[in-house]
């Protein structure tokens, strides 16, 4: 019985895919469903660091109020509205002569930029306000500051982040096909009706879906690791010890144990010794 129904699982599958070419219609929807996600993520990223910036920077400056003030009333706007009812406002009101693809692109944009901007700007507020103090103190301007000093620090904070909300922006794309935009599920979906297979469509349509979100998720664990473990060597081989903080410990020792075999070894090892150990001299002494 396995035997014969996995038969007819297969023959299904060829005549669903195969025989009627369906399979090209996936491979389109497949397509577009990667150019929104990444193109409403650059939108998302530019204008959520936008926002961030003119509210980091209108902290003490009267001037910049009124913008940090819109920027609030954007996000507050942007937010509280499902994207599905923004996807079809921007399609039927705003930009009725445009492209479905180019209005998913433009508002799952908008709609990341608002929730991009709060992640970004968590970031920023990460970073050691003596920072800013000491780039001003040098004669630099607040934007100067910001972009010599404080966002290439903060950039180790916000990358997980963005990365996290890739994974959710290319799940909320399903719902492009309200505004006609053929992407992975409207595709699987029009297959469902023209051979009334509904089983094998969506559920190629959920792998897919899954497959991805796996892949992305392991490519920036990955990316993850390789800049903590870059940030590291850098705190160490510059013997800046006080930057580094609890976690990174835990973390370097994480992958020692990984190396190494036994926590014993870590905790005999030179490097153990210099992290947590390290010695200090004051007034002639180690202390």
């Amino acid at each position: 019985v396995p035997m014969g129904f996995f038969s007819t699982w297969l023959q299904k599958l060829h005549e669903t895919f195969i025989e009627t070419q369906y399979w090209k219609l996936m491979l389109e929807g497949f397509g577009n469903t990667i150019v929104i996600t990444l193109g409403a993520l650059l939108i998302g990223v530019l204008i959520g660091t936008l926002i961030a910036v003119i509210k980091y920077c209108a902290e003490g400056t009267k001037a910049l109020k009124p913008l940090a003030w819109i920027c609030d009333l954007y996000v507050t706007v942007i937010r509280g509205v499902p994207v599905v009812v923004l996807l079809l406002i921007f399609y039927f009101i705003i930009m009725t002569s445009a492209e479905g693809i180019t209005v998913g692109i433009l508002t799952f944009g908008i709609n990341s930029g608002a929730y991009m901007a709060e992640l970004i700007r968590g970031g920023i507020n990460s970073v050691d306000r003596g920072q800013m103090e000491a780039g001003r103190s040098l004669g630099m301007s607040k934007l100067q500051a910001m972009r010599k000093i404080i966002f290439p620090q903060a950039l180790r904070y916000i990358l997980p982040a963005i990365g996290n909300e890739l994974i959710a922006l290319l799940k909320e794309t399903a719902v492009a096909g309200y505004v006609a935009v053929q992407d992975l599920t409207r595709a699987g979906n029009l297959i469902r009706n023209n051979t009334y297979d509904a089983f094998n469509p969506l559920l190629l349509v959920a792998v897919v879906y899954l497959l991805l979100v796996i892949g992305m998720t392991q490519l920036l664990g990955l990316l993850d690791e390789i800049r903590t473990r870059y940030d590291l060597s850098v705190l160490i081989s510059t013997h800046d010890f006080n930057t580094l903080h609890k976690m990174d410990k835990v973390i370097l020792l994480k992958q020692r144990v990984l190396q190494m075999g036994t926590p014993e070894e870590v905790l005999a090892s030179q490097e153990f010794q210099t992290l947590f150990y390290h010695p200090t001299q004051k007034g002639g002494e180690t202390q």
